[in-house]
């Protein structure tokens, strides 16, 4: 029994909850008629699509700033990178490239200012950042329809002015990253290449980054905040790199999600974005005060996991659509969760 109480508490309840449904949902599929290979390779291009969000939590995690619920920010950077691109008509891989270098330069000025507000606001920079994520998306309904875009893909067609609320990527940058040497077996399972070696190339940046000196004092800020300080590091300009940090990888996460599924979704569309990532990285075994790229890799593919098998498995079983509730369930179930146990934690 030690033994059983010791895994729980190594591994995790919602860790072990998920892991267990999914399995259950992976032996029951045969059964109704869904396909193995065609699920996993559903899971597999869900986790392509949604893990360098995911991986965007682990620099503010690290510098003691909390769970990035204002990751609507970077992601606000990337539509405004994809919209650039594809406003000029830039095709393929270099209109991705040139969205992605509009990306970065955004997405290191909006963290720049993102990362002055949260600094004003140490201990409350969940809270704070979840305000200001959905003031953004807010903020930025008005902008996209005053900013003066031309592609006629992009915009309304009866105003002449103003872009859609959804714009495909078709003929543009749809599928640059899944496509890339892509390994396809049969005629239902593909592995997305381009985008793993990309998002394995990202993991690495972030790994090599807390390598590094100045990486260490992000993750010693964040461990102790007094030691840090006591040693001549400045607490605000590590807090100010990893919210910049995080930001880029949001604005970057984007752009890899709109390849993949092959659409740019604004307006109202990034409100709860947030959510997803929040309760990937949190079910794969980050705490608010600790995150690593195993942390985002487990999650992720858990998460993602149920997202994709649920609506398949549980719908042919009931014949009613609960998909979206048990996602519900899970990703706020998973969030109270962990700070539920931050709250406890306290208190002892």
């Amino acid at each position: 029994m030690k033994n059983i109480k010791a895994f729980i508490e190594k591994v995790g309840i919602p860790r072990i909850v998920i892991a267990l449904l999914l399995l259950a949902l992976f032996i029951l599929a045969p059964f109704v008629q869904v396909r193995i290979d065609t699920s996993l390779s559903d899971i597999l291009k869900r986790f392509g699509m949604t893990s360098i969000l995911v991986l965007a939590m682990v620099p503010m995690v690290q510098s003691g700033c909390g769970l990035n619920f204002g990751i609507q920010i970077g992601i606000i950077a990337g539509l405004l990178g994809s919209t650039f691109a594809m406003n000029m008509q830039l095709q393929g891989m270099a209109g991705f490239l040139t969205a992605l270098l509009v990306t970065i330069i955004l997405g290191f000025l909006f963290g720049y200012a993102y990362g002055l507000l949260l600094n004003r606001v140490k201990g409350s920079e969940m809270t704070i950042a979840l305000y200001i994520g959905w003031s953004t998306v807010a903020f930025m309904c008005i902008w996209w329809l005053l900013l003066p875009y031309k592609n006629p893909v992009m915009i309304w067609g009866y105003g002449g002015e103003g872009l859609r609320t959804t714009i495909t990527t078709e003929g543009y940058w749809l599928h640059v990253l899944d496509d890339f040497l892509a390994i396809n077996i049969g005629s239902h399972f593909t592995f997305p290449t381009g985008t793993m070696l990309f998002i394995a190339v990202l993991c690495f940046l972030v790994w090599a980054f807390f390598h590094t000196k100045t990486g260490t004092a992000v993750t010693a800020v964040g461990s102790n905040p007094d030691f840090a300080r006591a040693s001549g590091i400045s607490i605000d300009s590590m807090r100010m790199k990893s919210v910049v940090f995080s930001t880029v990888l949001g604005g970057i996460g984007i752009l890899v999600y709109q390849q993949s599924f092959g659409f740019i979704q604004l307006y109202l569309a990034p409100l709860w974005m947030s959510f997803p990532a929040v309760a990937s990285i949190l079910l794969g075994g980050a705490t608010i005060h600790k995150a690593t790229i195993t942390n985002v890799v487990i999650g992720t593919l858990l998460y993602q996991g149920i997202v994709a098998m649920t609506p398949s498995v549980i719908n042919s079983l009931i014949q009613s659509d609960i998909s979206d509730v048990i996602r519900i369930i899970s990703t706020h179930g998973i969030i109270l969760y962990a700070l539920t146990m931050k709250i406890t934690a306290r208190g002892k």
